[in-house]
């Protein structure tokens, strides 16, 4: 199969699944693809093939980077979902969670039982915005490893109601917005109950890094610091979001040639993670950002080289950006990047 239909069985399957793709980094197989979805090989490019032994050291890789398998340089990413931010509430302070949330990459659905609030959530620009009890509401939440749940409600047997539900499901964080005497008090009201401890006691409560927050904003401020501080600690690489994916899958401008940049290495204080994309369009355009500045515009150069390339499809460049250079394009870092560029056609 084709780079485009590869991407097109990625994309149905990255919020359902546990994901890795491996990309082969040199030799005559360079820019070969396979995808897997739950140990399960769902498609690869070219006219590679799998043997038992590379697919099993290729899917028991600890965590994304390049490795050596088999006298071949690979590639692995393990994707993340993209993070779903469950908030119970649709109140002041929800309201400034769901812009920050959103602009963070998250998914944000809210669960709110009064109408004005609920269109406020929408207002706020919630993906999706549930208006009914929150114990039917959290019903059609299944929950998953990437499922964050805020609860923000308005009172104490809201509060208790949705956590009653919650923990009952696979979850990444459970954070309840209460003083520390409140929440002291529901935990053992809830363990008396026969709730499990352990669980009550791994909540993240009263919620939000330490910031003496105050105001609405200041608070969402603590508490999306927080949801992004737990979303990091997980050794995966981040995935593509929802605009990459049109490009990549053909949806927008499939006749327009273009270059995958993924940075395959970093050293010193670059400033993106390995597994960071970025599109550049025949036209000069990018989608995406691997840091910006000079660094940027370098790899964004040499996908255009590679377009004229008639016999190449992939290669690999290194950016480097020395601290004086950081500071001339007004950045705070310098660094290297080791980048891997992969010609659509």
């Amino acid at each position: 199969m084709n780079l485009f239909e590869l991407y097109k069985i990625i994309n149905e399957n990255l919020q359902q699944k546990s994901n890795l793709l491996a990309t082969v980094l040199e030799g005559e197989a360079a820019g070969t693809r396979y995808f897997w979805a739950d140990g399960e090989l769902l498609g690869y490019t070219g006219t590679g093939e799998v043997n038992e032994e590379l697919k099993t050291q290729i899917t028991e890789t600890p965590q994304s980077g390049i490795y050596e398998i088999e006298g071949q340089k690979f590639f692995i990413e393990h994707l993340k979902r993209q993070a779903h931010l469950v908030i119970c509430g649709g109140g002041h302070v929800s309201q400034q969670v769901i812009e920050l949330a959103g602009k963070v990459g998250f998914h944000v659905t809210v669960l709110e039982d009064r109408p004005y609030f609920a269109d406020r959530a929408r207002e706020a620009g919630a993906d999706l915005v549930l208006c009914d009890a929150f114990e039917k509401s959290l019903q059609g939440i299944a929950g998953t490893p990437d499922t964050y749940f805020l609860v923000v409600t308005r009172g104490h047997r809201f509060d208790r109601a949705c956590l009653e539900q919650i923990l009952k499901k696979p979850y990444a964080y459970v954070g309840m917005m209460a003083s520390r005497g409140r929440s002291a008090l529901l935990k053992k009201q809830m363990a008396g109950d026969g709730f499990d401890r352990k669980a009550l006691d791994e909540m993240y409560t009263p919620v939000g890094l330490s910031i003496h927050a105050e105001t609405p904003e200041e608070i969402a401020v603590s508490i999306v610091a927080e949801l992004i501080q737990i979303k990091n600690q997980t050794k995966k690489t981040a995935g593509y979001d929802s605009l990459l994916m049109e490009y990549l899958t053909g949806v927008k401008e499939p006749g327009q040639p273009k270059v995958l940049a993924t940075i395959i290495a970093r050293r010193g204080s670059a400033p993106r993670s390995i597994g960071t994309k970025m599109l550049v369009l025949g036209d000069g355009r990018i989608i995406g950002t691997i840091g910006g500045g000079c660094m940027e515009s370098e790899v964004q150069h040499q996908c255009l080289r590679l377009l004229r390339e008639e016999n190449e499809k992939s290669r690999i460049v290194c950016a480097d950006m020395t601290v004086s250079q950081a500071e001339d394009e007004g950045m705070v870092c310098g660094g290297t990047i080791d980048v891997f560029l992969e010609k659509f056609e």
